[in-house]
Formats: structure tokens, C-alpha cells, sequence
């Protein structure tokens, strides 16, 4: 596969898979905060749709600089913000018949009205809190509407000039969140697909209770001047924000950006960065052949995420790694009223 064959397969829709239902992926989305775009793709005074949690979105800069996001569509007629809508100020003007919106969705413009109507003078129920950290756009989703319950975790790197623009890696999974995410804790496909020589061995931090995660690796990383230790540290914050440092031979940020499109859809985008001391000379060498070996174990895991049902009582074993805590860990995220209904 060439490499142009091979970045149009990431990114395309793979035939012959079974319904949302069949695979049990119809459930409800977890909240938590969630990536939208890169920081740098959203100039003051511009607007861009989206679509994130079955939902379409409009996302725009302020000419204070800030973003803000509502659902898409009009409350006047329906037409959708997100294509030929404009900045005014800080608000959002509709296309069809200049309505304008602040960021909580309350309409304080109709240019032709001699009054606003005062249904749409209240803010919307379902709110999307934007903030900007780690060179991205972030939104909080919850499906009742509740106010963000943490906060996102701001990564030193990300900020410090001394590393590296993001290179970034894109795919399209046609599968669940949930089953992606519990890739980390599934010891015994580091093996069987990914060819790793034994299974990792990892030290976890539950959390307790809490929105937090982690692991931390110990590995043996061979150098032209022998063997090196390293580690590899993995955190979630939440179901919506991943990342991972590499130590040893070579420093290495990898910042894990994985949304939720439809039920059986995600946007997952990997953003590393490294010093920009060690770009080049064996530190560089060795954070490319990292990277190289991240996304061909990507490549690996989609073919299966791409067709891969849910089993909410799955059989596992004691070399399977901790997937019931990890399981229970992730549950609280779906403790929602629409959750509750569904029961």
C-alpha cells in the first residue's frame, strides 16, 4: 500500500459491517470534555460547522478571541450557522435572516423585529463550554445539560516554544469509544496483533473514584550503545482527554485527540511533539521510529474497532489484563438522566 492509499484508508467509511444495533453500539455517549479542532485552525472572525455526539455544531472565534459553539441550526427556520453564517462582535449571525446568537445560544439581535421574542431570549438547555489548552479547542458534552465537573489538564509541553509544532496522524474508526479506549488495559493484543515480543507489564492508578486514570510501562529500548531504559506514562482525564509521555532515549509528548461522531464513529487524531533540541541525532531517530510504530499499531487495532461489537458481559480471562476495573472505571461516565431512562 502506497502511502497515499494508505492515508485514504484511514480515513475511509469500510464496507460490509454489521448495524449500530447489532453491535450493541447504540448506547449513550460518555461525557466529559472532548477535543473539537487544532487552535490554529479557527482564525478570529471565522466560522466552521462540526459534527460531534450525533449533533451538528457551529464553532466560531470571537473578535475577542475567543471560541464558542452551539448547535447548528436556527432557532427562527432551521437554517444551519455553520455554512455562510458570520462574526458580529462575539456573536454568531445567521445566514438567513441575520438573527444574531451569543455563545449561550440567547438571541440578542433581529434587525428587522421591533421586539425579540422572549422564548428566544433564554439561554439553550444544552450547553457547550469551550475552553483552548494544550494547542486545541476543547467542548464539554453531557447529555443533560450539567456544568463541566473538572476541569482540562494543561500539558507544560504543549506551551513551551522550546518543542515542537504538532505532527499530526488522522483516522476515521467506525466503532465505539469505549472498546478503543479499553485497548489500553488489553494486555494480551499487544502480542497476538501487534507482534510485541511479551505483554507489557504495567503499573495502574485507578483513581479511585475519581474522573482520573493512568499507567505507567518500564521497557528496555535498544540504542546503537546499548540498551536503554525508559518508561512509557500513559493518563486519561476523563473519557475525552489521553495523553502520553515516552522517557529514555528520546522525550516524546504524544497527545491523544478522540471524539465521537455518531454512535459508530469517531475522529481520533495523534499529536506528537518532542523537543526541539533532540529533532535531530539519535534522540530524533528514535522518536520517529516510536511514532512510526504507534500509528502501524493503530493501523493494526482499527481493522478490528472498525467491525467490532460491544459485549457488555464479555468473557475474559487472567491474562487479559484489568478490563472489568477499567469497565468499571468508565461507567461513571454514563451516569446521566438519559442513561437512567434507558434502563
Amino acid at each position: 500500500m502506497s502511502k497515499d492509499e494508505l492515508l485514504e484508508w484511514r480515513r475511509s467509511e469500510p464496507k460490509n459491517r454489521a448495524t449500530v444495533e447489532e453491535r450493541n453500539l447504540d448506547g449513550p455517549f460518555p461525557y466529559g470534555w472532548y477535543p473539537a479542532m487544532l487552535s490554529a485552525d479557527l482564525a478570529v472572525g471565522e466560522v466552521k460547522p462540526l459534527r460531534y455526539f450525533s449533533t451538528d455544531l457551529v464553532i466560531w472565534r470571537g473578535e475577542d478571541g475567543q471560541p464558542r459553539m452551539l448547535d447548528a441550526y436556527c432557532k427562527h427556520l432551521g437554517a444551519h450557522m455553520g455554512y455562510g453564517g458570520k462574526v458580529t462582535g462575539n456573536n454568531i449571525e445567521c445566514p438567513f435572516h441575520s438573527w444574531q446568537y451569543n455563545g449561550e445560544g440567547v438571541v440578542e439581535d433581529i434587525p428587522y423585529a421591533k421586539r425579540i421574542p422572549p422564548q428566544v431570549k433564554r439561554p439553550c438547555d444544552i450547553q457547550w463550554p469551550v475552553c483552548e489548552a494544550n494547542r486545541w479547542i476543547w467542548f464539554w458534552y453531557h447529555p443533560d445539560g450539567v456544568a463541566p465537573m473538572w476541569e482540562v489538564e494543561h500539558l507544560p509541553e504543549a506551551s513551551d516554544p522550546e518543542w515542537t509544532d504538532y505532527d499530526v496522524f488522522e483516522w476515521d474508526v467506525w466503532g465505539n469509544l469505549q472498546n478503543m479506549a479499553e485497548n489500553g488495559v488489553d494486555a494480551a493484543h499487544f502480542k497476538y496483533i501487534h507482534g510485541a515480543a511479551d505483554m507489557p507489564d504495567y503499573e495502574f492508578d485507578w483513581g479511585e473514584g475519581n474522573h482520573l486514570r493512568g499507567a505507567r510501562l518500564f521497557v528496555k529500548m535498544g540504542t546503537p550503545r546499548g540498551v536503554v531504559d525508559g518508561e512509557i506514562a500513559y493518563r486519561n482525564v476523563g473519557p475525552g482527554q489521553s495523553y502520553t509521555r515516552f522517557t529514555g532515549i528520546c522525550e516524546t509528548l504524544l497527545v491523544a485527540c478522540i471524539t465521537p461522531i455518531d454512535k459508530d464513529h469517531a475522529v481520533s487524531r495523534f499529536c506528537f511533539t518532542q523537543p526541539k533540541a533532540q529533532k535531530e541525532g539519535p534522540a530524533g531517530g528514535a522518536a520517529r521510529a516510536i511514532i512510526k510504530d504507534i500509528c502501524k499499531q493503530f493501523d493494526q487495532d482499527k481493522v478490528v474497532w472498525d467491525r467490532q461489537k460491544y459485549l457488555p458481559n464479555a468473557l475474559v480471562c487472567d491474562g487479559d489484563g484489568p478490563i472489568g476495573k477499567f469497565r468499571s472505571w468508565y461507567s461513571q461516565f454514563y451516569q446521566t438522566k438519559q442513561a437512567e431512562a434507558a434502563e
